[in-house]
This record gives structure tokens, C-alpha cells and sequence, in this order.
């Protein structure tokens, strides 16, 4: 059989590709800009690129992250009073004695402001109400301090309308989006909250372990819910007191013989 010199079709293909990026990178390397060149040597001798640190650039973060957190809290008292839907770019700037323009630098859209103000409003509830009552002993002291720490921030005012919550919960229960879901999201998490220290008050030989957790939690948050609803609407000045023993006295009837010592 005779051998063809000549090679076959697709390898002569296969060698002009070769050749052509051969020639590309020739000349990328070439005519490549000298910073960018350093650059990769830098990086395939494994030594790390420093570059100078721009420090008016992280002062100008700095100072539009503290005007974030000032816009927020005031956007929560005001949402706390008025309702979500109560809280525009407008009056929120008016108040703040900012332009229209630099509130928007900081939210695009109505929806985007209120779906911050919900998460600031969360993160302060983390702060005074969470965050405290974990730090208290497993067991009824848990269960307990997260319900009277609740009560006591709405007593406080630490939200000017009442409770942030609340007041969200009763404004969008009926409608949908984003904002709705979120807020419902939170509520989950908190009762959810609220069942576990049950759970760990059951786990921990202090209460009743037969009973069912999740309906406990749903009574406690029940009560707390119907003392918000007395103090705003009915300007019941004992909504919160007569809650508080409502509490109490649910915890005592269930209470084991081990349990610690309540209020």
C-alpha cells in the first residue's frame, strides 16, 4: 500500500488553529500594556498584589452607612405610627431635612425603603428582646424572659407607635408581595423562637413534657398579641400588666415541682 504525504483534512485544520493562536499570543505578549504585564508576573511568582488603600473612598462608605442607620431608625418610629404604607421618600426626607434625591441614593423605591425599615425594626428586636433573653439560664428562665422582655419593649416605647410587629402583621395580613412575606417570614421566626424555649423548658425538667409545645407558644404569643391590641386601640393602661399575669399564671399551672422559682 502507498503512503499519501499529503496529511489528512482535518489535521491540516488543526495546525492552521494552532499556528493562528500561536501568533495571537505572540503578539498579546507583545503589545500588552507594561502594568498589566508586571502584574502577571507578580501573580505567577505567587507574591500577592498590594495595592494602596483608597481612604477617602472607605470614609465616604463609612459616612453613607452611618445616613443609612439614621435614615432606618427614624423610618421605623415612623412606620411603628403611621403604618408601612404610611412611610413615603418624602416625608421621610422632609423630616430628615434631606433632598428627595439623596434619600433615593440610599433606597430605590418605596418598596425597597420598607423592606429595609423591616429589617431594621427586626434587628432591634434581636437586640432587645432575642439577644438578652438566650443569654438567660436553659429552661423556664428563657421561656419567661423572652416573653417579659417582649412586653416590656413595647412599654418602653422602644418603637414609638407600639409594637412594630404588631402593627405591620394587622397592615399586611391581607395583601401580597414581597413586604407581606417578609414580615410573615419574621413572625415565623419569632414563634418559632418562642417554641423552642418551650421545647428547652420541657427538655429541661421545668415544665409539663406531655403538653404540646407549639400550642404553647401559640397561647403566649396570643396573649402578648391582645395586650398591643388593648393598649393602642382601647388605651388600656393595663394591657400589659394584666398580660404579664396572664403569662405568669398559664407558666405556674404547667409548671413542674423542679421548675425554678417565677416572678
Amino acid at each position: 500500500m502507498a503512503f499519501s504525504m499529503s496529511a489528512p483534512q482535518g489535521h491540516e485544520h488543526s495546525t492552521k488553529k494552532r499556528t493562528f493562536v500561536l501568533i495571537c499570543g505572540l503578539c498579546y505578549s507583545i503589545f500588552m500594556p507594561p502594568a498589566l504585564r508586571s502584574s502577571s508576573r507578580k501573580k505567577r511568582a505567587g507574591k500577592p498584589v498590594h495595592r494602596p488603600v483608597d481612604r477617602p473612598a472607605l470614609r465616604r462608605l463609612a459616612k453613607g452607612l452611618r445616613t443609612r442607620e439614621a435614615i432606618l431608625a427614624r423610618a421605623v418610629d415612623i412606620a411603628s405610627a403611621e403604618g408601612l404604607e404610611g412611610l413615603t421618600v418624602g416625608s421621610l426626607a422632609e423630616q430628615l431635612g434631606m433632598s428627595k434625591s439623596g434619600l433615593f441614593a440610599h433606597f430605590g423605591s418605596k418598596e425597597e425603603l420598607q423592606l429595609a425599615t423591616v429589617e431594621m425594626a427586626r434587628q432591634i428586636f434581636i437586640d432587645q428582646v432575642t439577644r438578652p433573653a438566650i443569654a438567660a439560664p436553659k429552661g423556664l428562665p428563657r421561656l419567661w424572659a423572652l416573653i417579659d422582655r417582649w412586653l416590656v419593649l413595647v412599654e418602653k416605647r422602644v418603637f414609638e407607635g407600639g409594637c412594630f410587629f404588631t402593627a405591620a402583621s394587622f397592615e399586611f395580613d391581607g395583601r401580597f408581595g414581597v413586604v407581606r412575606d417578609r414580615i410573615a417570614e419574621i413572625m415565623h421566626e419569632w414563634i418559632g423562637a418562642i417554641t423552642r424555649a418551650v421545647q428547652g423548658a420541657q427538655n429541661a425538667g421545668h415544665l409539663d413534657p406531655t403538653l404540646d409545645a407549639t400550642r404553647l407558644a401559640f397561647e403566649f404569643h396570643a396573649i402578648a398579641i391582645g395586650a398591643h391590641w388593648a393598649h393602642q386601640l382601647l388605651e388600656d393602661r393595663q394591657a400589659y400588666s394584666r398580660a404579664r399575669l396572664m403569662a405568669l399564671e398559664k407558666l405556674r399551672s404547667i409548671a413542674t415541682p423542679q421548675s425554678p422559682r417565677l416572678p
